[in-house]
């Protein structure tokens, strides 16, 4: 029998530590009943073996209707735990009608699957190149991006919050480094990365 994606993340091992980030989008109408979900499912997660972390990203009302939560845990085995766990089964069943599509989620193990070729057995780099390649990445991105983003964020009528727009300055920036920057970053550094 075919394994789901989810199934399939779960199988892999993984290093010391990891972490799942979990994406639902939310029907309009539905964020207080949901909000009322993570209020219950938050303390279950939280008393799960291994916990170290729990962070909910929160839609902004008019942009976007998504909750991001990202979970982190001592060891892969504790996060599979808690994600194939039948409490975690039956509250995520309680969000059927709150939620549009499945419940979305992916499995990593620290900042290494950013080094790593895709479909590869590659060996990882060292520790010392993954900091200089990703700080060398960040730097630019953190420097220039407020720069950019906070005088929009002013023009689309967001009152000025320094933590409002720390937050979406680094979802953006996380979210450029994951899917855009460091995919063809590592390609174009792979012959001293992996020397």
């Amino acid at each position: 029998m075919a394994k789901s994606m989810p199934e399939r993340l779960l199988d892999q091992n993984g290093a010391q530590g990891a972490s799942v980030v979990i994406t639902h989008r939310v029907l309009a109408g539905k964020q207080p009943e949901y909000e009322a979900w993570l209020n219950e499912i938050g303390p279950v997660c939280k008393a799960s073996e291994g916990l170290l972390d729990l962070h909910v990203v929160r839609p902004i009302s008019g942009i976007t209707d998504t909750y991001t939560i990202i979970i982190r845990y001592d060891t892969e085995q504790h996060l599979k735990q808690w994600m194939t766990s039948d409490a975690r089964k039956q509250l995520i069943a309680k969000t059927e009608n709150m939620r549009v599509g499945s419940d979305d989620f992916y499995i990593r193990s620290g900042l290494d699957f950013w080094f790593a070729p895709e479909g590869a057995k590659a060996k990882i780099p060292v520790r010392w190149k993954q900091f200089l390649i990703t700080w060398s990445a960040i730097y630019p991105l953190v420097s220039c991006l407020p720069l950019l983003l906070v005088p929009l964020l002013r023009q689309l009528g967001l009152p000025t919050n320094h933590y409002v727009d720390v937050l979406i300055i680094t979802a953006i920036v996380v979210w450029l480094m994951v899917y855009i920057v460091m995919p063809r970053y590592t390609k174009l550094v792979r012959n001293w990365l992996f020397k």
